[in-house]
């Protein structure tokens, strides 16, 4: 079937707008890589560099050099670890219990998890309860506020449901318990959901920065979100003197910025490509029934 000159210059038009809109897309991300690796004279001598003639890891070494640096990223990675294990050890346990339909009170907790759902604390509620237990100026109170949410106790559940009873049943029979059920059956058939689930709890954690900001003063308990919000806002905070990087030039400020977000960036860009195997079949879990 041939095309009319319309359809035609419709579709040139159209990858003409989307290749457009893909340049525009991709290249502040290739400029920030580019220029967290661009040697300091170089950058001092060209207003705009696309591709430097002389590569450097500077940036990265005097980043690296520092202790504020340094313990910013232990605590985002702290927070991307230990807080997704237990964000997944509660979201999977509350969500499976309610997926029991033998649990007592079962309507009353799913009435608690959706009335989360529709109405927020607020800030002001929030802060007092994370000060009233005492997690103020504490990394757990990064964690701990945000072990779950309704959200993602429902989905789950909806994973759990489809689980069929006689596995349950077999299992008990054999001699199993509650948690022997859990965690030798439940949760090994739960990969795809629990990968997913991890994902984005990771994510959430290492993006970690307005909780931070409220209920942490200690600068060495800082995630990396919030260093990098100092730098990216106050030009000062990522300012080297000559004696900290023992080189003989001030390194540019813009090239610190674009290096810190770099580092900010790929752990996370880095896990998808392990995880996409399971990811697609996990991020639907809970939203088809059958």
């Amino acid at each position: 079937m041939r095309r009319s000159w319309g359809d035609r210059l419709f579709e040139t038009g159209n990858a003409a707008v989307l290749a457009i809109v893909s340049l525009a897309s991709i290249f502040p991300i290739y400029y920030t890589f580019v220029l967290s690796f661009t040697d300091p004279a170089e950058y001092y001598q060209k207003p705009l560099i696309l591709f430097p003639e002389n590569w450097t890891l500077d940036a990265y070494r005097y980043l690296m050099s520092t202790d504020t640096f340094l313990n910013a990223i232990g605590n985002s990675a702290f927070l991307a670890t230990v807080g997704t294990a237990f964000s997944l050890i509660v979201t999977s346990g509350l969500a499976y219990a309610i997926s029991r339909k033998r649990l007592r009170f079962r309507r009353v907790i799913m009435f608690g998890v959706l009335f989360t759902m529709l109405f927020q604390p607020g800030l002001i509620p929030s802060y007092l309860i994370v000060r009233q237990v005492g997690l103020i100026d504490s990394i757990w109170s990064l964690i701990v506020p945000a072990l779950t949410g309704g959200w993602f106790v429902l989905l789950m559940k909806g994973f759990f449901d489809s689980i069929p009873d006689s596995l349950e049943e077999a299992a008990r029979i054999d001699g199993a318990n509650e948690i022997g059920i859990w965690f030798r059956i439940i949760l090994p058939l739960s990969l795809p959901a629990m990968v997913a689930f991890g994902l984005f709890f990771a994510v959430g954690y290492w993006n970690t920065f307005f909780s931070a900001i409220m209920f942490i003063n200690d600068q060495r308990k800082w995630p990396l979100q919030v260093i990098l919000q100092n730098m990216l806002v106050d030009p000062s905070t990522s300012n080297a003197s000559v004696a900290d990087f023992r080189t003989s030039q001030k390194m540019p400020t813009e090239t610190l910025k674009m290096a810190a977000v770099v580092i900010a960036t790929v752990p996370i860009m880095l896990v998808y490509p392990f995880l996409q195997k399971h990811f697609a079949k996990g991020a639907m879990v809970g939203s088809v029934k059958e």
